[in-house]
């Protein structure tokens, strides 16, 4: 399975990524790769912030991230994906997706660097919205574990 989690920056993507890691070690006793969109764009130097340098470098993550998912049970990915289109080609080429949508209101010093043309999830059964102006990041990382559990019991 891979997990993405999701939103605009500072919306606890990465914290929340390093806090499900760890509670799926302790119950799974196996540790899980995350795969972290700022420093897959790093290593290939994308600095392409536009619509098509975005997509660019989320099919790279997505194609990453299947490559991984053949080799362990889960694997976590933390990135914006603002367009529908960058999820869709991740269901496209991988079918055991769960996505976790993180939203906040309020400010949190990261609001310059949000993607202004995000495109909102469509509503189904393996999206898991999360509001983590609401949620604390041990509420926020139950929810998500709990969830990944109750999908994986369907798969």
């Amino acid at each position: 399975m891979i997990i993405v989690l999701f939103g605009q920056p500072a919306s606890g993507k990465t914290t929340l990524a390093e806090k499900v890691q760890r509670e799926l070690f302790i119950k799974e006793n196996a540790s899980y790769p995350i795969i972290d969109g700022d420093e897959i764009r790093e290593i290939f130097k994308n600095k392409d912030y536009s619509r098509e340098g975005r997509v660019k470098n989320l099919n790279r993550i997505s194609d990453i991230a299947t490559f991984l998912a053949h080799k362990y049970k889960v694997v976590i990915v933390s990135a914006v994906y603002p367009y529908n289109e960058a999820r869709m080609y991740l269901e496209s080429v991988y079918e055991n997706v769960a996505w976790v949508f993180l939203n906040y209101y309020g400010e949190r010093g990261r609001e310059d660097f949000h993607v202004k043309d995000f495109e909102l999830p469509i509503p189904k059964n393996n999206l898991l919205p999360i509001n983590t102006s609401k949620d604390d990041i041990e509420f926020a990382t139950q929810k998500i574990c709990s969830f990944y559990w109750k999908i994986s019991d369907l798969t």
